[in-house]
């Protein structure tokens, strides 16, 4: 029942991160029902994604109306709700909240209150009750968001939405377009991405181990943390080993 939010620069490789994910979930956890929701995307990456991956794969392409992208994020969203109070636990994966929310800021009837970037100040209102959906359910199943987030992309817009979600996740990773560029995959900002309350996820031990490792990281340029995170975690076969690997 988390928020995830992967904040991403055109040319990051967010989509494949997504369908590492997606396959991540479909082989260890095979009983959670998997959504993967695309708005306004180019049609190759649509039948890409549906090719690449063992869920279900909703979506809208970037040549049909606004209304068709919200129609189908709300389509999913009341699926995953549905199977939720079934008992199940379902994870949606969403490329982009930023998409999805210019879509609902074309549909939104205009009020007098315009934010910076032409934005409506009451259309966030339906992508954050979107993204605020995922919970885990009391008696039922659960409900994880893993959305992505464009950053400079040269639209205004698109900053004043990110600056509106950020912080609402319980998760963000943040992709580095520098890694990018020098082929490092995935490209991670490793200091700049985190989980908040990490301390109820991890005994006191572990959460040492990687309060170290992070420290020991501070020094490093962000390639070079990426680098050497890959290379220990080639050498070991599950994230206790690394973390027992660690001194401190």
């Amino acid at each position: 029942g988390q928020r995830g939010l992967i904040v991403a620069q055109p040319k990051t490789g967010k989509t494949v991160l997504l369908q590492e994910i997606a396959n991540s979930i479909s082989e260890n956890h095979p009983e959670v029902y998997l959504i993967i929701l695309l708005i306004d995307e180019r049609p190759e990456e649509v039948t890409d994604m549906a090719r690449s991956v063992k869920a279900e794969v909703l979506s809208s392409t970037f040549d049909e109306m606004a209304d068709r992208h919200v129609k189908i994020a709300e389509l999913a969203l009341d699926k995953a709700r549905r199977l939720v109070e079934c008992g199940h636990d379902v994870v949606i994966l969403l490329d982009s909240i930023t998409r999805l929310a210019r879509a609902y800021n074309t549909v939104q009837p205009s009020s007098s209150r315009i934010l910076s970037g032409g934005i409506d100040a009451g259309a966030l209102q339906k992508p954050k009750r979107f993204f605020g959906a995922a919970r885990n359910i009391e008696g039922a199943g659960s409900l994880t968001i893993i959305a992505t987030a464009l950053i400079e992309t040269g639209s205004k817009m698109d900053e004043v939405i990110f600056e509106e979600f950020k912080g609402t996740g319980n998760m963000e990773l943040q992709l580095d377009r520098k890694l990018a560029n020098k082929r490092v995959f995935p490209a991670i900002d490793i200091p700049a991405s985190g989980t908040r309350r990490e301390d109820l996820l991890m005994s006191r031990d572990e959460l040492s181990r990687v309060w170290v490792l992070r420290k020991f990281m501070t020094d490093m340029s962000a390639t070079e943390a990426m680098e050497f995170l890959k290379d220990r975690m080639k050498g070991t076969k599950d994230n206790e080993e690394f973390l027992l690997a660690m001194n401190g």
